[in-house]
């Protein structure tokens, strides 16, 4: 079956789905996105992630020019259109087109809206048991700048440090930010257990807060289990009992070892996924079960 492709209020084959040379994101990076994941085909999670990009299209400019468009309807939509029942969907949106820079003409023209939805298959059971190994990337967060908080779609800094990772023959890297301290993932969220309790980079680390870590952090406090945000330094592998990983797809999964700038191998709660994070990923599976009936 051929792939649809939700565009600007239309639904169309994916060779069709073209969007002007001067559009805003495709010269400066002037837009944003949300990638989600539909189980049994229903969109997990598809407010919290419209509410991410409503608050970060507020800072950007774009909220007003959003304003009429049934976003939710467009993910529903293109899912449906699919017929997927296990998939990616990731929406898009950018400033528009315009011949004139976005600093001297904001308003440009009307938002490019874009939606695709992708078979998705997870990982298996046993990636989930034996969990990834990392690796510290070269590229570094900037923990001051406001656009680290949100999914823009300059994202180039991420796909740096991924490609990194991937050559080494990783699964995933963690990023630090420019004073050294532990960021996020390199398309997720880190979290570390120490002596019972949940430790996770605070948002002005240079993290995208993501859907999923918040979640997560619900989750954790349900179970009694005490979260604390804060500055986080490297040494925190050496320490640390357990540690993992949150996006929408890979959901929580275990970190087991990590590579360190030296080529060293640190391996954490030898080498296996810890009680704490079985835990969190069994109480995320039940909540997706919830939300996805």
């Amino acid at each position: 079956m051929e792939e649809i492709v939700y565009l600007n209020g239309k639904l169309v084959p994916r060779p069709e789905a073209k969007i002007s040379v001067s559009d805003h994101g495709f010269l400066y990076g002037y837009g944003l996105f949300q990638t989600l994941r539909a189980y049994n085909g229903r969109l997990f999670l598809l407010d919290k992630h419209l509410e991410r990009l409503y608050q970060a299209a507020e800072v950007i400019g774009l909220r007003k020019k959003l304003s009429g468009i049934d976003l939710e309807k467009a993910c529903l939509d293109t899912l449906k259109a699919n017929k997927l029942q296990e998939a990616r969907v990731r929406l898009t949106v950018t400033n528009g087109e315009s011949a004139a820079l976005p600093w001297t003409d904001p308003a440009a023209g009307p938002p490019n809206v874009v939606v695709t939805a992708v078979p998705y298959t997870p990982f298996t059971t046993e990636k989930y048991a034996q969990g990834f190994n990392v690796g510290i990337a070269s590229v570094r967060r900037m923990g001051q700048s406001v656009v680290s908080s949100m999914k823009s779609i300059n994202y180039l800094l991420n796909v740096m440090a991924r490609m990194e990772s991937t050559a080494q023959g990783l699964d995933e890297t963690v990023l630090l930010n420019g004073e050294g301290y532990v960021a996020e993932g390199g398309g997720s969220n880190i979290f570390f257990v120490r002596e019972g309790r949940l430790v996770t980079p605070k948002v002005d680390s240079g993290i995208i807060p993501g859907v999923t870590r918040e979640v997560v952090m619900d989750l954790a406090e349900q179970l009694d289990i005490k979260v604390t945000e804060g500055t986080v330094g490297i040494g925190v592998f050496r320490k640390c009992e357990e540690a993992f990983m949150t996006n929408a797809l890979i959901e929580v999964m275990p970190v087991v070892a990590v590579r360190d700038e030296t080529g060293q191998e640190i391996v954490i709660g030898g080498g296996k996924p810890g009680k704490i994070t079985q835990k969190l990923m069994a109480a995320y599976r039940e909540r997706v079960e919830k939300g996805t009936r």
